[in-house]
């Protein structure tokens, strides 16, 4: 065995070619570009730790999305803001962004009463370009007013493998100021803020700190919740701090602070006990001509408790548990407290260790980041998965107090939307568990134990606090059983036989029990209604939820049998499945549904519906089901989702376990009927400014040859970016790479910067889990693949013989680089094990080289 323990090291390369598959050097593209004008619109990047909140830097250099709260806060922009005055220059004061956008001029919440108490009014820089190497984003900005170049990076700590450091409530904003005349320049620069952490006329006050100021908020006699501190502070002992802004009535506080930054003045107000409506540090500076002065601003927060309580609780023997022997013993919180809260006391704890810490953590951060970017594989689909890396950053995405993960499926604007991690969702999200593989793990351990009881019954979202969950609505078919697979994925990354052995009864008992409810008559198929992830169920067997079973079926088999288990009555049932979705699903073409509805098990559709959301039958749909069956079906229409359960087989690394070509045919349809380069003459009366108009995007479904239903499945007809992807990595793993390409563009063109923000690919919420599919871009391309448990490092390149591209696992990161088939392993950080490696199905010789 060879342990390649890697010493990183910062490779500053260009972003990478986009179709020349032969050429191993990374070139710069029109994707991952340089966004200027009227595609700086909708851009906002966030910044913040996973699970600890966020806030946003826009393409012209503002902060937004202020969501410290742990919910969403997207329309909050406080009034915060940089400025620099420059002495000696008529125009020398400006707040250092670009343009105010014309989105915020009028249309936005309250946009009619005029922007009051914020910084828009404000004189600021005429130009401005914004690019990004995640989770570093630079902004650019120049004036002709001023001889300074400017540039702003903002970014947090984000290090594969390190789930800690990656979600620390911080963030971070470095300028430089370039000298760009023939004379010595003298400058003051400020960060200017009003307390946005005040609220509901609790007691609030701005408090001090070396460097800098403590916005905060007491909690109150009855809202503990409230409690919460925001510092900003710089690393310079050059700093000057005012306080307490002056305080007055209408727009007196900013009013005298743009006063003071006009007249390169700073002022130092001592701190009040409260109400001090507002603060600035000021950074005095000299810059000789030609030359660059620099300095950063560390931003941290600390919100320890929250009046979070989701979920209805365990009440009957019916929802009782079984007890995960990993999770750490902890008194569980009435409600949830974030993970930053056990390990850190207060915020001064929190900017201590930001500060003392931070070169560390931009060395790794600029670790993965300049390792990621160091790759040759196509621009869209790098722009495409690190571009939604992003969601990773944003309140989807929650910690708990013990550490465990718990996560919405994506972003309301005041709320998070659709609670639980939701298994059918979280099914398509491929980073994570490659990422930060021991956090992922954490998820299987909550839908396997806490969510899932004695029967076998899963709740499909998990309660928070993660608790035992009250077992009142259906299993979703394709996230129990999807479940299944992951457990074996994540077995796979992870190399933790103890864990799988600790996992496999309750994956039996989740087995036995979807068995028993959807296919109780053992003909290897789903036959009574089933839920699923368009928030419906389908009566009848169909390809989609099908292809979920063989493939669990599959993973189970193969998990049995690591464990020495007898897995006989598994394989039948397996051989079954494959027989019965390739003889009575597949129409010649695509595989499909047949509705069945009556002489089943269950109920008849109008009493299941009577126990649903939002899916009652009416006198006119009793007539529709009369005539065509229950509503929300898809029957003979091509499903974009409609062999899912492939996709998922190979993203775990198994086989798919129904006939390859088959498997491509329904793939090559999909692409032939779904994917529309102009939406402008397709009827979607759903939900459409997913995709509408002239832009382009793969439909949910379609019925090529007629049967489309009256009321086919309730989304039938909208885009979906976590499917596009699906669809476009499973292509691509079928030898269809231009075809997965044209995909990725299509959806990538939609998210331009000007319509839509390029880092918030949205569907029931802003930052939505599904578009995490994307990660699987980078598997399909290349087939790389490193199996823990054999110590084994698979590649199965799509694009030649000859390309570089990134690889993490559970210990480490690096780049895999193949040149004439030949693979050369670079781990820049951690450590990581390989007995063999097998290209393209044969057993190679490895390099590997330690930086």
């Amino acid at each position: 065995m060879k342990n390649l323990l890697v010493i990183g090291t910062i490779v500053l390369i260009s972003l990478c070619s986009c179709h020349n598959q032969g050429q191993n050097e990374p070139q710069i593209s029109e994707y991952n570009k340089e966004y200027k004008g009227e595609f700086l619109n909708r851009i906002a990047f966030p910044i913040g730790g996973m699970g600890a909140g966020m806030f946003c830097l826009e393409g012209t250099g503002a902060i937004s999305n202020m969501s410290v709260r742990h919910q969403p806060n997207i329309f909050n922009e406080p009034c915060m803001f940089a400025a620099i005055h420059v002495k000696g220059y008529e125009k020398g004061s400006k707040v250092l962004e670009g343009p105010v956008p014309d989105r915020k001029k009028f249309g936005g919440p309250e946009s009619a009463l005029g922007g009051p108490l914020t910084s828009w009014g404000l004189p600021r820089f005429e130009n401005a370009s914004f690019s990004s190497r995640f989770p570093f984003a630079s902004i650019r900005l120049s004036d002709k007013d001023i001889p300074l170049n400017v540039e702003l990076r903002g970014w947090s700590p984000f290090i594969p493998t390190d789930q800690d450091n990656s979600s620390l409530p911080v963030g971070a904003l470095e300028y430089a100021f370039t000298n760009t005349s023939d004379q010595d320049i003298e400058a003051v620069f400020s960060y200017n803020t009003r307390n946005f952490m005040a609220m509901h006329g609790a007691p609030h006050t701005i408090r001090a700190m070396k460097n800098g100021f403590i916005l905060s908020q007491e909690a109150s006699d009855t809202e503990k919740h409230l409690k919460g501190d925001f510092a900003i502070y710089t690393n310079t002992d050059a700093t000057k701090v005012n306080y307490c802004w002056f305080r007055g009535g209408w727009w007196d506080p900013l009013t005298m602070a743009w006063n003071a930054i006009a007249d390169g003045k700073i002022v130092e107000n001592a701190p009040v006990k409260e109400e001090a409506p507002g603060a600035s540090l000021y950074v005095p500076f000299k810059v000789k001509a030609g030359e660059t002065y620099s300095l950063r601003l560390h931003m941290a927060w600390y919100v320890p408790d929250t009046n979070m309580r989701i979920g209805a609780d365990a009440i009957s023997e019916n929802d009782k548990s079984t007890e995960c022997p990993t999770v750490e013993k902890m008194e569980t919180p009435q409600c949830y407290r974030p993970w930053y809260s056990s390990y850190f006391a207060d915020i001064n704890e929190v900017s201590e260790y930001w500060l003392s810490k931070y070169d560390e953590l931009k060395h790794k951060t600029e670790l993965f980041t300049n390792t990621f970017y160091n790759t040759t594989l196509p621009a869209e689909v790098i722009d495409a998965v690190s571009s939604n890396l992003s969601i990773l950053k944003s309140p989807t995405v929650m910690r708990q107090h013990d550490g465990r993960l718990w996560n919405f499926e994506g972003c309301g604007d005041t709320w998070g939307s659709c609670h639980g991690s939701c298994t059918h969702v979280w099914n398509y999200a491929q980073a994570i568990p490659h990422l930060f593989p021991a956090m992922e793990r954490t998820l299987r351990e909550s839908e396997f134990f806490i969510s899932q009881n004695k029967e076998g019954h899963q709740m499909f979202r998990t309660n928070i606090p993660i608790r035992a969950v009250k077992h009142d609505f259906h299993a979703a078919a394709d996230g129990q059983l999807g479940g299944i697979i992951k457990i074996y994925r994540d077995w796979r990354i992870s190399g933790d036989t103890d864990w799988l052995r600790m996992m496999y009864p309750q994956v039996k008992n989740s087995l036995d029990y979807c068995i028993d409810t959807w296919d109780p008559r053992r003909v290897g198929a789903l036959e009574e209604p089933h839920h699923n992830t368009y928030d419906i169920e389908f009566w009848g067997a169909d390809g989609m939820c099908t292809s979920f079973y063989a493939a669990a079926l599959q993973s189970f088999i193969q998990l049995g049998k690591a464990l020495n288990e007898n897995v006989s009555e598994y394989e039948s049932l397996l051989a079954k499945s494959k027989d019965y979705m390739e003889t009575k699903l597949y129409d010649g073409e695509y595989f499909i549904q047949n509705i069945q509805w009556e002489n089943l098990k269950s109920p008849d559709p109008i009493a299941i519906a009577e126990k649903n959301w939002n899916s009652d039958y009416s006198e006119e749909a009793r007539a529709i089901l009369i005539k065509e069956g229950p509503k929300y079906q898809y029957g003979k229409g091509c499903l974009s989702d409609g062999i899912i359960g492939c996709w998922m087989s190979l993203v775990a690394g198994l086989d798919e376990p129904i006939d390859k070509a088959k498997v491509k045919s329904h793939l090559n349809s999909i692409y032939k009927y779904n994917l529309r380069k102009d939406l402008s003459d397709h009827a979607n009366p759903q939900r459409p400014t997913y995709g509408l108009g002239k832009d382009g995007g793969v439909l949910l479904c379609t019925w090529p040859k007629g049967g489309k239903l009256s009321l086919p499945f309730v989304y039938s007809d909208e885009v979906w970016t976590g499917i596009e992807y699906q669809v476009a990595s499973h292509l691509i793993f079928e030898g269809e790479v231009e075809k997965g390409l044209d995909i990725v563009r299509t959806v990538r063109e939609r998210y331009d910067g000007k319509a839509r923000n390029p880092f918030n690919e949205y569907e029931c919420g802003g930052w939505y889990a599904r578009a995490l599919s994307s990660y699987s871009l980078l598997q399909a391309l290349t087939g790389l693949r490193y199996d823990a448990v054999d110590h084994i490092l698979y590649i199965d390149s799509k694009i030649g013989d000859s390309f570089k591209t990134f690889l993490s696992t559970n210990t480490g990161f690096g780049t895999v680089e193949v040149q004439q088939g030949k693979p050369i392993i670079n781990v820049v950080y951690g450590s990581l094990d390989i007995e063999s490696c097998i290209v393209s199905g044969n057993k190679t010789d490895f390099k590997y080289q330690a930086n």
